[in-house]
């Protein structure tokens, strides 16, 4: 049987630009529409609460169609899925620029998310595919880049268009860049031969997914407007996700053709890898959640700053990720992961020691710091994750991990705008019982403002809400910072030997 792994095209670094173009495009539309969205309510005449529903309709769809990324190969292919699901995107992304009302750009908004789902798989799977087996970690250290760099580039680029041009331009810059990736990846790996098989479709495997993991991402993304648990529709949906997710994992373990492939998560490299990568995703999601949201709602930074603010995070991956692609093979990969986890861990405990003070120059180097750490996550973690897998199932793996990865983000999101809402009011309550005629320096400090009025009360309560902020900050940077440490222990029960990923099997790495 013919070794598709030593497929090589007619310009490798065409091939390259072209993939890694389609993959930035699409994981820079999951943050760019975030910062244009009261801009997008405004213009078509809606609330800011429906608005909303832009983000959530693309996460959603995006979540059902990462898993099924694995079936849509064995059917179509790896190449024709990619091409496919480019042209896709690109067209979803024009009627998103050319929707004349909210609800003609939610539904484009929602296929533009599940033809989304299998471009970052793909990319990745036809990045091992072209690239020589001893330059395989060069060709996931470069997609970690693209990973890293495209959501700080994201809200940034998005404000950036919207403030000097006009939102459709945020969805109609995927246009060009579509059109290209598409017509030179398509040029370029047309040649090379693929098998695809066709198996009885698992109707009811794909009702549950889309059932669960659809209702759950809902859940994730209203949770907060809806105030979790006091909200009898997320109630509702949260009961309707857990019985349909139980009994999809269920039906598919039982099923002969399964929709999804949960049985490489018995190969201990797979499941170890998926863990750590969701987790660290996750807490790595969080930490670009909260520090902008903070800088801007509490230390008076504009989007533009506090995006500035982060930016630095991803010079540091730009420079070392290229040499960390070279010569990682070299080392023990759970030793560059505990690296990352230490590296990160420590910038979010360093985060703990800020106080209302911390400048923007503070700031930015913690932010360039936590850049090595971030330099060393992706590759390492994603080679130990694909590195029993062979043939298929690298597209089915890479899919999975994605999946997981990409709800790792959701509930980051969900979790840390709730953790720093709820922190924010046990520190206001304890902090305000401190503001009493019986408290000497209280009476002393509204003493020297003039006396006690309205006004000056209320001073008094923004600066306790202040602080009270800057507390709850603390508390979630000491818990992402041990968050991380943890993980220090989890990947080191990934086994070695790490064989690079689709190499082709052997009896002793592929014996699950």
């Amino acid at each position: 049987m013919q070794d598709k792994s030593a497929f090589t095209p007619p310009s490798l670094l065409l091939a390259t630009i072209a993939l890694s173009l389609a993959t930035f495009m699409q994981v820079l539309d999951t943050t760019i529409a975030n910062v244009a969205l009261p801009t997008i309510a405004g213009n078509l005449g809606v609330s800011s609460d429906q608005g909303t529903w832009v983000i959530t309709s693309f996460a959603v769809c995006n979540a059902i169609a990462l898993p099924l990324t694995g079936w849509f190969t064995r059917r179509i292919g790896q190449l024709r899925l990619f091409i496919g699901s480019v042209v896709l995107f690109t067209l979803t992304s024009f009627l998103c620029g050319f929707a004349h009302s909210m609800g003609e750009l939610i539904v484009f908004r929602a296929l533009q998310g599940f033809f989304a789902g299998p471009m970052f798989p793909m990319c990745q799977t036809l990045l091992l595919v072209i690239f020589p087996t001893s330059k395989r970690s060069m060709a996931l250290a470069l997609l970690s880049m693209v990973t890293v760099v495209a959501p700080i580039v994201g809200p940034i680029t998005g404000g950036w268009i919207t403030d000097n041009y006009s939102w459709p331009w945020i969805f109609y810059i995927n246009v060009p860049i579509g059109i290209f990736a598409a017509i030179t990846v398509w040029t370029q790996l047309r040649a090379r031969e693929e098998t695809t098989t066709t198996a009885p479709i698992d109707y009811i495997g794909i009702a549950l997914l889309v059932l669960g993991v659809g209702l759950l991402q809902v859940v994730l993304d209203k949770g907060n407007d809806l105030d979790w648990f006091s909200s009898q529709t997320i109630i509702t949906m949260s009961v309707i996700s857990a019985i349909a997710l139980v009994s999809f994992v269920i039906w598919e373990l039982g099923e002969k053709h399964p929709i999804v492939n949960l049985r490489l998560f018995t190969d201990r490299n797979f499941a170890i890898g998926t863990t750590t990568l969701t987790l660290g995703y996750a807490a790595f999601f969080a930490i670009n959640i909260i520090l902008p949201q903070w800088l801007q709602t509490q230390m008076g930074y504009t989007a533009i700053w506090a995006g500035l603010a982060a930016a630095p995070m991803g010079f540091l991956p730009l420079l070392l990720t290229p040499i960390i692609g070279r010569y990682a093979s070299k080392f023990d990969l759970r030793i560059l992961a505990t690296l990352s986890f230490m590296t990160m861990g420590a910038s979010c405990l360093i985060r703990a020691q800020f106080n209302t003070d911390v400048d923007f120059r503070t700031i930015a180097q913690v932010q360039m710091f936590m850049g090595i750490g971030v330099a060393f996550f992706f590759m390492p973690i994603t080679t130990i994750v694909l590195s029993n897998l062979h043939g298929a199932e690298v597209a089915e793996g890479s899919g999975l991990a994605t999946f997981f990865r990409v709800l790792g983000g959701s509930f980051a999101s969900s979790l840390t705008t709730w953790i720093w809402s709820r922190r924010e009011v046990y520190h206001h309550a304890n902090l305000t019982e401190s503001v009493s005629v019986y408290n000497p320096a209280a009476e002393d400090y509204l003493q020297k403002m003039g006396g006690v009025t309205q006004q000056h009360l209320a001073v008094v309560d923004k600066t306790i809400e202040q602080q009270a902020y800057m507390m709850s900050t603390i508390d979630y940077f000491w818990l992402l910072g041990w968050g991380f440490m943890a993980l220090i222990v989890v990947i080191w029960f990934a086994r070695p030997p790490f064989v690079r990923s689709g190499a082709p099997a052997s009896p002793a790495a592929s014996g699950h």
